[in-house]
């Protein structure tokens, strides 16, 4: 699938965040997507079928013992999963958010975050879109309102920081 950014340098940035926050005991959260939510929509029929291995993580990603997975039917990674109840039992307060695509999923999984109370870190260089002005709006006027942003390289130096720096 074409994307803004090359889909292999985001999964290299959200592997290297993933390594960081496993090695500082921290819970990993891998997202697949199985099916879409029902309906009609202005754009026309949704293809409902994926290709083979669509729901399969990318090997660079895991999982790995103890990561947290979630298979999501919806464009956000709360709504009808048990996202919220995993990072909740784990006392998670905060959460660092990459991914494809921009202004679906990760917009509408930092909505859902935002909305129940979570601090909401989006790592702009680990994310793309399909669309450059949908990831563009996301980037520029969504998610300075939803959380705070940060690059890969900030996320890591502030993993490295004492505990309690990141929660």
């Amino acid at each position: 699938m074409p994307t803004v950014h090359p889909a292999v340098e985001i999964v290299a940035r959200t592997a290297q965040l993933a390594n960081a926050f496993r090695d500082r005991g921290r819970p990993v959260v891998l997202v697949n997507v199985s099916g879409m939510a029902p309906g009609r929509t202005d754009a026309g029929p949704r293809n409902t079928s994926f290709p083979d291995g669509w729901a399969e993580i990318v090997p660079e990603l895991g999982p790995q013992v103890g990561d947290i997975l979630i298979t999501k039917q919806r464009w956000g990674a709360f709504l009808g999963t048990d996202l919220d109840s995993e990072l909740r039992r784990r006392g998670v307060t905060q959460i660092v958010l990459t991914g494809v695509a921009t202004s679906i999923g990760v917009e509408s999984t930092a909505r859902s975050a935002y909305d129940l109370g979570y601090n909401v870190a989006l790592v702009l260089d680990a994310m793309t879109d399909r669309d450059a002005g949908s990831h563009r709006n996301s980037v520029e006027k969504i998610f300075p309102r939803l959380g705070e942003t940060a690059t890969t390289a900030d996320v890591l130096r502030l993993l490295k920081e004492p505990r309690g720096a990141v929660s």
